[in-house]
């Protein structure tokens, strides 16, 4: 029998997160016995400690907030995903002992937005400027040949997804979040902003909308969503990004391929309608 192997998700807050529902729901589809996958509550301070004291067992950690930057200085290596956006949500401990840190929510929402048909685009419109703005960015230059609209709140992150844009080479505009309603009638809308913060805009949903990618999963569906949906329009929800992201990790971490997407998400679903 092969020797027990750790993982888990790490952030704070943490008890929200859905990691470890997906991480085993994997395992256990894989067969993978004595694999176990935990959560921690760990902020910026106490991370540095908490890698002091992870042994030969650990194969590998996901990341959430407020970690994924802070973590890059304990690390032997990052991918060039995880350095084009300065952010690591992936851990993985090699063999011979290295920590090699890469960024999964990039693939992974292209892979979701694949899922539902979106291969290539020639112009989107994100919601808010936050770190998952930035994602997003770095997605869509995986996939949009065009414009692309950013609506802020404020004059210091417009400037600051501009820089952004051009970072990572794509044609960004930002526009006042007074004129978001116009977001809505592009080919895709990534909406990156917390919950609530977009219910205004459902009222504004045209009547053939196209493609709407909410990076919420809690609650769900948004306000904005469930419009969307209810007008026929194609809605990519955050836990298709959570359960897609998941994947890769749970590929890179334990050496098999493919990853159950269709268990793993099963389980989210039934966890999140448990709560």
């Amino acid at each position: 029998m092969a020797a027990p192997r750790r993982a888990a998700v790490l952030g704070s807050p943490i008890a929200h997160s859905l990691s470890p529902v997906l991480h085993r729901a994997a395992y256990a589809q894989l067969g993978l016995e004595g694999w176990t996958y935990d959560r921690f509550e760990i902020d910026e301070a106490a991370l540095p400690g908490f890698f002091r004291t992870l042994g030969p067992e650990w194969a590998g950690l996901s990341l959430t907030m407020p970690l994924k930057r802070a973590v890059i200085p304990l690390l032997d290596e990052i991918s060039a995903t995880a350095a084009s956006v300065e952010a690591v949500n992936t851990v993985v401990f090699t063999e011979d002992g290295r920590r090699v840190g890469d960024n999964t929510d990039i693939p992974g929402m292209v892979a979701a937005l694949r899922e539902h048909g979106i291969e290539q685009l020639d112009s989107a419109a994100i919601l808010g400027a936050g770190a998952t703005a930035s994602s997003a960015l770095a997605a869509l230059a995986r996939i949009c040949t065009g414009e692309v609209v950013v609506y802020v709140r404020s004059a210091a992150r417009a400037a600051e997804i501009r820089q952004w844009g051009e970072r990572l080479d794509v044609e960004v505009r930002t526009a006042d979040w007074a004129d978001a309603t116009e977001a809505l009638r592009r080919p895709l809308v990534i909406a990156t902003t917390p919950a609530g913060t977009t219910d205004a805009l459902a009222a504004a949903v045209p009547e053939r909308p196209a493609t709407l990618f909410d990076v919420l999963y809690e609650p769900w569906p948004t306000t904005l969503a469930a419009r969307w949906s209810a007008y026929g329009g194609a809605v990519v929800s955050g836990l298709d990004l959570l359960v897609h992201q998941a994947v890769l990790q749970v590929e890179q971490m334990t050496g098999r391929s493919p990853a159950p997407l269709d268990a793993m998400r099963k389980a989210g679903e039934h966890a999140l309608a448990e709560r």
